[in-house]
């Protein structure tokens, strides 16, 4: 970063290191410093005279993206009314703070050290709390069990295992490999820590977050061969520790063996697979403009909508208006739902561009630390998994903060002639 703007530059890099414990614990609180952040990276830009990140192929598809779903947001074509234009307008925030990360606040390899200790510090803290309730009864604040059995963590409310299901990776890669590469002991040190590490979204009892770390594990392995061995002791360790959980916490099983195979044995007439089919008839009733920002939560109440997949199935309204939630459970859904077909071609090219950039010049020897990064994201957008909200900042703040991490690390990547992946 320029010497003449040191103090703009400080200011971003330290509100951006106090992100993850916002993220945690006051998302509002986030939203603002987020917003903070897009206002001093414009300030930057404008000052410097430097552009030159518009140019980015991610930057352009998003442009794109943004301005379907603000058209699809438009009163008279949108569902929302003024509400839904101006949150479509302000979804610009979570794609300037990428670009700032990128471009500006990360581009040193010192202000990429303090956030990696901070992300570190973020998956340790929220393990030590899981591990705690679990043993204890209650986390440090007081809060047990939630009332299906899960664990909270640091939390009130079950939102333990999707945060530390993506900081995974990027905080446990590295140290593994650099215990793989000593002695005896290291080696069994690092296995300890895989295991413990998976062992503990195990624990949390939460199915998503522990089948996408799964996903993100076996991933790993493909991608880095020298790992292979300690990944899958991890997964058989976690498999091992699923199955034990029978006895050593029957709530964890009841909600990741006995549950998830009853709603899996019969999906389309589950609360998911009828929130799916709500969402699928919405989308195929307005294919080009969808509903606009929020479409589904807006449509969801309409008698015309209320069929599941079939009318012959136990609930041939489709749940009925019961089943109405804030978004569809699926990002794909939530991009189809808000701005149509089109806007979900435009949203799965934005992923693409993502994923893409995020292994731009890996090389045949990938650094462990942008396979996790990359790992991070993949599991945050793959396509069949249920997830929260696209900007709901509780779980999204992570995503686009180890998102622009792993974009300023491809960014100041050597260029390989080995390197299996073009520069965008």
């Amino acid at each position: 970063m320029p010497a003449s703007l040191p103090w703009l530059d400080r200011f971003a890099i330290g509100t951006t290191l106090l992100l993850p414990l916002f993220f945690m614990h006051g998302r509002g609180v986030a939203e603002v410093l987020i917003a903070l952040i897009d206002l001093a990276f414009l300030a930057r830009c404008a000052l410097i005279g430097d552009w030159s990140w518009l140019r980015s192929t991610w930057v352009r598809v998003a442009a794109l993206w943004w301005a379907w779903l603000i058209l699809c947001s438009l009163p008279g074509i949108g569902l929302g009314g003024t509400k839904s234009l101006v949150q479509a307008i302000v979804v610009v925030r979570f794609l300037l703070f990428v670009a700032a990360l990128e471009t500006a606040i990360l581009a040193t390899a010192q202000a990429r050290r303090w956030l990696q200790v901070s992300l570190t510090a973020s998956a340790l803290y929220i393990a030590a709390q899981t591990l705690i309730q679990f043993t204890f009864g209650t986390n440090l604040g007081g809060y047990p069990r939630h009332g299906d059995g899960e664990l909270t963590g640091p939390f009130e409310h079950p939102r333990a295992a999707a945060p530390p299901s993506r900081l995974l990776f990027p905080t446990l890669l590295p140290p593994l490999t650099r215990l793989l590469a000593g002695t005896t002991a290291r080696k069994a040190a690092a296995a300890a820590l895989a295991i413990l590490g998976v062992g503990t979204v195990v624990l949390i009892g939460q199915r998503m977050p522990l089948l996408l770390t799964f996903l993100g594990l076996v991933v790993t392995g493909l991608m880095l061969p020298r790992l292979r061995v300690v990944v899958a002791s991890a997964i058989l360790a976690g498999a091992i520790l699923l199955a034990a959980s029978a006895a050593l916490s029957p709530p964890t099983f009841y909600r990741l063996v006995t549950k998830f195979s009853a709603q899996m044995g019969n999906f389309p007439d589950s609360d998911y697979g009828l929130i799916a089919a709500r969402a699928v008839i919405i989308a195929n009733d307005h294919p080009i403009f969808g509903q606009g920002f929020d479409g589904f939560r807006n449509a969801c109440p309409d008698p015309r909508y209320h069929h599941g997949w079939s009318l012959a199935a136990a609930h041939p309204d489709g749940g009925g208006a019961l089943i109405c939630n804030i978004h569809p459970h699926n990002h794909y859904l939530e991009a189809v739902t808000n701005a149509g077909y089109p806007g979900l071609i435009l949203f799965s090219g934005l992923i693409l561009a993502w994923l893409r950039a995020l292994v731009r010049n890996l090389g045949p020897t990938p650094d462990p630390l942008r396979v996790g990064l990359f790992v991070a994201a993949l599991i945050q957008e793959w396509p069949i998994a249920s997830a929260s909200g696209f900007t709901a900042v509780e779980i999204a703040g992570f995503f686009f903060l180890l998102l622009g991490y792993g974009l300023a690390l491809a960014r100041t990547a050597p260029i390989s002639p080995s390197a299996s992946t073009p520069s965008t």
